[in-house]
């Protein structure tokens, strides 16, 4: 037999059951989140951000190395190519990871001024 929307209603979690479920789980060590505050989505969105220029700067990268590959004229040219493009990635990559990093300690130290103060 199918639900009646009156069934479909009486299943769906209630906005009091859902608080009730967040207090539970600040009770059980969780705590409350509020003092993350509009900094830490802001911090969020620009990590993001970050993300995905570097992604941009990759693709554009790769097109760039796929260009020069279909130009190239012999097989020496091509292993120099792609050793490049393999330095270059590398190098990339370990900049970006300090990035993320550093963003990320700034994220949490920003966060712990805010749950101390």
């Amino acid at each position: 037999m199918p639900k009646t929307s009156k069934d479909q209603n009486d299943a769906a979690p209630s906005a009091a059951s859902m608080m009730d479920a967040m207090a539970d789980l600040q009770k059980v060590g969780f705590g409350s989140l509020t003092w993350m505050g509009t900094a830490w989505l802001e911090n969020l969105g620009d990590v993001g951000s970050e993300l995905l220029s570097f992604v941009a700067e990759r693709v554009q990268e790769d097109v760039k190395t796929q260009h020069a590959l279909l130009h190239c004229k012999n097989v020496e040219e091509m292993r120099h190519i792609q050793a490049q493009f393999i330095q270059k990635a590398i190098d990339q990559y370990t900049a970006e990871t300090g990035k993320l990093v550093e963003m990320g300690n700034e994220m949490l130290a920003d966060a712990r001024k805010k749950a101390s103060g």
